[in-house]
C-alpha cells in the first residue's frame, strides 16, 4: 500500500459487502434448495423439510432429511430451477437437461421430531405448542442508511447483481453467462454513508467478446444504471472482471454448497449472524423463522423512530418453545433504553416457533424468492418479515412505559 492510499484508510472508514448472481454456484443449490421446499408446502404446509444441494461439473446431489405427506418429483424441480436459471447449454459445462442427478433423502429423526411436535412446555399437560427444531442464536438488523432499512452496502450489492442477471435475461447482453458476484464498498463519516468508494464487478461470459466491451457495457448499463448518482465521483474506482477473463463458472469450475452464502442473504457484514443458514429448511427451524423474526422485530423498532440502528439476537433450546434469551441493542441510538425497547416488543409480539410461524405465515411456499438476492430488504419487500405493521404499537408500548 502507497503513502497515499495509506493515507486514504486511515482517514475514512470503509465498509464493503458482496452479492453474487443466481447462477454462482453455492446460490444455484440455494435455489434447488428452496425450490423443493416450496413444492412440499404448495401440497403439505406442515412438511417437515431440511434439504441439502450440492452441485459439481455433470452433477447435481439433493440430500436431506424430509417428512411430508407431498408426492413431488425432486429431480423434475431441480432440472426446472436449473433451467430457469440459465444453465440450458452444455457449452456452460453444466445443462440441466443432461446433468446427473442423485437424490438420497430420508425423514426428520424420530429424535429431533418429537421436541418439535411437543414441546417441553407442553409435554405432560396437554399442550401442542411447538419446540424450537434446534439450539442456536440468530440475529436481526435495522439501520436508517436506505429506504428499506437495510444497511447501504448490501444493498447496492444485492442490486447490482439483479440488474446484471436483468440485462443477461432479456438479451440485452447475450454474451453474458449466469455467474457472477458484485462488491461495494461506501464511504462512511461515523455512521453516515458519504459515498461509493469501490465497486467490483465479475461476470461470467462467453469467450469471444472483449473485454473493453464487458467493461463499457458493465459500466453504463449495469453500474452506473444502478447506483444512485449522488453516490458515485470521479474517484469512485471500478473493477470490471478484474482478471481479465471469466468464461468457466457455475458449478462447472466450482462446487456448489446450499447454505454457504449466509452472510450475503443477510446484512453483508453489517451486523453479526448465528451461523444457521436458510435456504432448504421449513420453519420449525428456529434458523430461519427465528431470523426473520428478528429482522421483522428490528426492523419495526428503526420504522417508529425508536432507534437509528437495531440489532436483536434470539436464542433457542431444542424442543423448547420460549426463547432462551431475547437481546436488543441499538448502538447508542435509542430514544430509550435498550431494555425497555426489549420489554415493549416482548409485550408486542409472542416468540415462540409456533407463534413466529403465524404471525409471519411461514407455511406459505414462498421461500423461492428470497433464494438470491438477500432475504431481507428490497428483494422481499412484499413478504411478511418486511413490513412495519407492528411500529406504532412497539412505539406506544415504549411512550407508555417512559410516561
Amino acid at each position: 500500500m502507497d503513502e497515499i492510499q495509506r493515507k486514504d484508510f486511515l482517514r475514512t472508514k470503509l465498509f464493503t459487502s458482496e452479492s453474487v448472481t443466481e447462477g454462482h454456484p453455492d446460490k444455484l443449490c440455494d435455489c434447488v434448495s428452496d425450490a423443493e421446499l416450496d413444492a412440499l408446502f404448495a401440497q403439505d404446509p406442515f412438511s417437515r423439510c431440511a434439504c441439502e444441494v450440492t452441485a459439481e461439473p455433470g452433477c447435481l446431489k439433493i440430500m436431506g432429511e424430509i417428512t411430508t405427506k407431498a408426492h413431488v418429483d425432486y429431480e423434475k424441480i431441480a432440472r426446472d430451477t436449473i433451467r430457469k436459471i440459465g444453465y440450458d447449454k452444455d457449452e456452460y459445462g453444466f445443462n440441466a437437461d443432461t446433468i446427473r442427478i442423485e437424490v438420497s433423502l430420508h425423514e426428520q429423526s424420530s429424535d429431533i421430531a418429537r421436541g418439535v411436535d411437543i414441546a417441553a412446555e407442553s409435554q405432560g399437560n396437554g399442550g401442542n405448542e411447538l419446540g424450537a427444531g434446534d439450539q442456536g442464536m440468530m440475529f436481526g438488523f435495522a439501520c436508517n442508511q436506505t429506504e428499506e432499512l437495510m444497511p447501504l452496502p448490501i444493498s447496492l450489492a444485492h442490486a447490482l447483481t439483479q440488474r446484471l442477471t436483468e440485462v443477461r435475461k432479456s438479451g440485452r447482453f447475450p454474451y453474458l453467462r449466469p455467474d457472477g458476484k458484485s462488491q461495494v464498498t461506501v464511504e462512511y463519516d461515523g455512521d453516515m454513508p458519504l459515498r461509493v468508494h469501490t465497486v467490483v464487478i465479475s461476470a461470467q461470459h462467453d469467450p469471444n467478446i472483449r473485454t473493453e466491451k464487458i467493461y463499457k457495457d458493465i459500466v453504463q448499463d449495469v453500474i452506473l444504471e444502478t447506483i444512485p448518482n449522488v453516490l458515485v465521483d470521479g474517484n469512485t474506482i471500478i473493477y470490471v472482471n478484474p482478471t481479465g477473463r471469466f468464461v468457466l463458472g457455475g458449478p462447472a469450475a466450482d462446487t456448489g454448497l446450499t447454505g454457504r452464502k449466509i452472510i450475503v442473504d443477510t446484512y453483508g457484514g453489517y451486523a453479526r449472524h448465528g451461523g444457521g443458514a436458510f435456504s432448504g429448511k421449513d420453519p420449525t427451524k428456529v434458523d430461519r423463522s427465528a431470523s426473520y423474526m428478528a429482522r421483522y422485530l428490528a426492523k419495526n423498532v428503526v420504522a417508529a423512530g425508536a432507534a437509528q440502528r437495531c440489532e436483536i439476537q434470539l436464542s433457542y433450546a431444542i424442543g423448547v418453545a420460549r426463547p432462551v434469551s431475547v437481546m436488543v441493542d441499538t448502538f447508542g441510538t435509542g430514544v430509550v433504553s435498550d431494555e425497555l425497547i426489549m420489554q415493549a416488543i416482548c409485550d408486542t409480539v409472542e416468540l415462540t416457533p409456533s407463534a413466529i410461524i403465524g404471525k409471519l405465515q411461514l407455511r406459505t411456499p414462498f421461500y423461492s424468492g428470497t433464494s438470491a438476492y438477500g432475504h431481507f430488504g428490497a428483494n422481499c419487500k412484499e413478504l411478511p418479515w418486511e413490513k412495519c405493521d407492528i411500529a406504532a404499537e412497539i412505539l406506544a408500548r415504549i411512550k407508555k412505559t417512559r410516561d
